[in-house]
């Protein structure tokens, strides 16, 4: 009875939130646990593991791939069909069996180590994406009559919080040694503490579920009332909308700008101002540590002041700035890989905050999770691509890769801009 005493009052919302981004955490940790320390993989003969360039970047590009081939759509579907409970908890144990399979591959030591990984990486990656939809339509329910920017901005710093933790702990884990060939059981280790991680995150979702089911038993109120089942006719209507597709879009580029640098990062910035991996990694950390404060800020002032597509242009063009310097400014000087990440930092705050609490303004309650899942879709399908093509061009120099993603910044500058205008003719 106390249980239910509880999830009748307004701390509900924050209950089911603080179990909500654990598993979170831990994928954005999981992801991003070589991003600091992808200079292992400059040459295939550094580590007892054999990968160079080109396979670190196959690797990466594998977290998008049964996300582009059909499965975020179609999971996106079964999680309106399904609702969060069943369908998240499916694709919570996949994104955990998928890092499962990765740090088998890393510690095997095997010639198609690179294989096994790409395989992991593939169930990791929808895993977590679906997880992820499921998350974000969870926090839309909960908050739908409450400061629902503030929770997404809240469980994005925090999931952040686990790329700047992997920024940080993985430089430490495996140590910069001049001519040192690393181990398999020194590569592994980033891999090892992830999947303790993951481990709380399924204890975690658990809780949530308990949670959840517990608040539609309390309030009478099943996931999708009768009158408004999903039909797979409403996804025609979604696709027909241009807001959805400028919103599509702009995760494209504006994300691939970001996350896709995040890869090669070490790579990038050591040569570039002459830094150790050490300082590198305080230096890339600085893009999740800002979401942390900042995420959660735009997001309070998007639910009080609105007008979230004027944030997304200023997020779109500090994104941009970030990457003119680190393509122009001048070499060696650490300052500006610094000031490039607060302006980076920034950007990946203020874009998300204002973007995802758009979605559920243009789309019904029952499409939800498959116009999330359409998003991410489009998203994964640029993902997948920028990060190959990075790590195919990075070999020709740091500023042939820095030109690419200053043409996404332009571009989303663009999109964002005109999804601006086709808010203000409408209001």
């Amino acid at each position: 009875m106390a249980a239910l005493r509880i999830l009748k009052g307004r701390s509900a919302c924050w209950i089911a939130l603080a179990c909500l981004v654990v598993p979170m955490f831990a994928s954005y940790y999981f992801d991003d646990m070589f991003s600091s320390i992808s200079y292992l993989f400059e040459d295939s003969s550094l580590t007892q593991l054999g990968w160079d360039a080109a396979g670190y970047g196959k690797y990466a590009g594998g977290y998008s791939v049964l996300c582009v081939f059909g499965g975020l759509v179609v999971c996106g579907m079964l999680l309106d069909r399904w609702g969060v409970r069943v369908t998240g908890s499916i694709f919570v144990g996949m994104m955990a069996a998928g890092a499962g399979l990765v740090l088998y591959a890393l510690k095997s030591g095997s010639p198609r180590s690179l294989d096994l990984a790409f395989v992991g990486c593939m169930f990791f990656g929808l895993g977590s994406e679906i997880a992820g939809t499921a998350v974000t339509r969870s926090i839309a329910k909960w908050f739908r009559h409450g400061p629902m920017a503030l929770a997404m901005g809240l469980q994005l710093a925090i999931a952040r919080l686990g790329t700047a933790f992997a920024m940080v702990l993985s430089p430490i884990l495996v140590a910069q040694q001049a001519g040192h060939v690393y181990t398999l059981e020194e590569t592994a280790r980033p891999a090892m503490v992830g999947m303790g991680l993951m481990a709380a995150g399924l204890v975690l979702w658990a809780l949530f579920v308990a949670v959840d089911a517990a608040g539609d038993r309390v309030n009478e109120a099943a996931e999708k009332s009768a009158g408004d089942e999903f039909r797979l006719s409403d996804v025609g209507k979604v696709l027909m909308d241009g807001k959805f597709w400028m919103l599509a879009l702009l995760c494209v580029v504006f994300y691939s700008s970001i996350i896709a640098f995040k890869k090669f990062a070490g790579a990038i910035l050591i040569p570039r101002f002459n830094v150790p991996a050490e300082a590198a990694g305080w230096m890339i950390s600085m893009l999740p540590f800002s979401t942390v404060i900042f995420a959660p800020l735009f997001g309070m002032l998007v639910d009080k002041k609105g007008h979230g597509a004027r944030w997304m242009i200023i997020g779109s063009v500090l994104a941009l700035t970030a990457h003119l310097l680190l393509a122009f400014a001048p070499a060696g000087v650490p300052f500006y890989g610094y000031l490039s990440m607060v302006f980076l930092g920034f950007g990946y705050s203020l874009v998300p905050a204002a973007l995802w609490p758009a979605v559920p303004k243009i789309v019904p309650d029952k499409v939800l999770g498959t116009t999330f899942a359409l998003i991410y879709w489009v998203q994964n399908l640029g993902l997948m691509s920028f990060k190959i093509l990075a790590g195919n061009i990075i070999g020709k120099g740091v500023l042939y890769v820095e030109l690419m993603f200053v043409g996404l910044c332009v571009a989303a500058v663009a999109i964002a801009s005109m999804f601006s205008r086709a808010e203000s003719s409408l209001s």
